[in-house]
């Protein structure tokens, strides 16, 4: 596989910030390209980024001076070089940045797909080459719905950053449609508890208006999952984002969660403490660990090291899978395999700041993750995730 051309251009976020575009084109005609999506919450561990514009010049200069000399055995072998030309991981150094890094992977990946004249999800799966976890034909990954937006995400006054509704249909039809419905019940009943404004959404499509509590989003959400007669077929989540929580709103945080926890049944907490609170992370989990998922993303940021230290202190039993995080398709499959092996859970998830690319569901169909972070059913770029989805359920079906 080797390339003849590999171009980066400058396209705006969902947020109206400048990331990157890059186009490959291999010698046998596959034409493919990727964007890469930014965090506003972003882990301090993270593979560092750049400017736009620098990283579109190295890439158009560098990387592709470099790529065109070479024919690539496989997605790895290309991430390799990705990595070596970017020059390491310290900030100074860098040249590429991981949004540029990842872009170029997610591209090369495409173009492999073209050329193999096979969908995106099974050439992700080829190249993780683990075997499938035994629910594989099942209908996952099951649907993360950010249906209340608050933290860096919104401009309310809520400190926790994400209220998610978890969508366990039958098929991705059927969780699209219990997401769809309950989307539009809430922002039904927040206009008629709030007025108008209430339907204005944050960076992720979830609603944003002023709650007179930290609960209320929840009890609003499970009053209409029993209205809808969901059932078994949704629960409740939180991303608490803590490292982002005010001073203040700091105080007591396991007590709050305890709460949340007994009284709407959540299933799901992510970065319930600062990204470098381990042992606050072990106490929790080691409470509520054998009832619900504890995630770590600031926490763990898809890198091994991290997440072994994380194993090692207890701290999870559950991961955030961000490409981006890390860089590179491959060592976003790295850390898939390390969750796998230490017996957590799989979230792959979107940014805040996001493109039309739907990779992500590619990517997590591709894994078989347990879950799938996509925002709310609104605004185009987490729209793209969803439909990509029910495309991939229609290809899978015909396989």
């Amino acid at each position: 596989m080797k390339i003849r051309s590999l171009t980066a251009r400058p396209i705006l976020d969902s947020r109206g910030a400048w990331t990157i575009e890059t186009a490959i084109e291999l010698w046998n005609g596959a034409r493919a390209k990727a964007s890469a999506p930014q965090g506003k919450s972003t882990g301090k561990a993270e593979a560092p980024a750049i400017p736009a514009a620098a990283a579109i010049a190295n890439t158009n200069d560098l990387l592709s001076s470099h790529a065109a000399r070479v024919d690539f055995r496989d997605q790895a072998s290309f991430d390799a070089l990705l990595c070596e030309i970017n020059g390491g991981s310290a900030r100074a150094k860098v040249r590429l940045g991981s949004s540029a890094t990842l872009a170029a992977s997610v591209a090369f990946l495409r173009a492999t797909a073209q050329s193999r004249g096979v969908p995106l999800w099974r050439e992700v799966g080829a190249a993780y080459g683990e075997p499938l976890p035994s629910w594989a034909d099942a209908a996952k990954p099951w649907l993360f719905a950010n249906l209340v937006n608050g933290g860096l995400h919104a401009g309310n006054n809520l400190d926790f950053q994400e209220y998610l509704a978890i969508a366990k249909g039958r098929t991705f039809r059927e969780s699209t449609e219990i997401i769809a419905d309950l989307y539009r019940e809430l922002g039904n009943a927040l206009v008629r508890a709030k007025g108008k404004n209430a339907r204005n959404v944050g960076d992720e499509g979830g609603y944003a208006p002023d709650f007179s509590s930290a609960e209320e989003p929840f009890r609003i959400m499970a009053r209409l999952a029993k209205k809808l007669k969901l059932g078994n077929k949704v629960m409740f989540g939180m991303d608490a984002a803590a490292t982002d929580v005010p001073r203040g709103a700091r105080s007591r945080l396991g007590e709050r969660y305890a709460s949340f926890i007994r009284r709407y049944g959540l299933a799901y907490l992510e970065d319930p403490f600062g990204e470098e609170e381990f042992g606050k992370f072990a106490a929790l989990t080691e409470k509520f660990g054998g009832e619900i998922w504890i995630a770590g993303d600031d926490l763990t940021t898809t890198n091994t090291n991290r997440m072994a230290r994380a194993l090692k202190e207890g701290s999870v039993n559950a991961v955030i899978v961000k490409p981006n995080q890390i860089g590179t398709v491959t060592l976003a499959l790295d850390a898939v395999r390390a969750a796998r092996r230490y017996g957590w859970a799989v979230i792959a998830s979107h940014r805040s700041g996001e493109t039309d690319d739907d990779f992500i569901a590619d990517f997590a169909y591709g894994v078989r993750a347990d879950g799938l972070k996509l925002g709310a059913p609104a605004r185009g770029e987490r729209i793209a995730k969803y439909n990509r989805l029910l495309e991939i359920e229609a290809e899978a079906a015909a396989a």
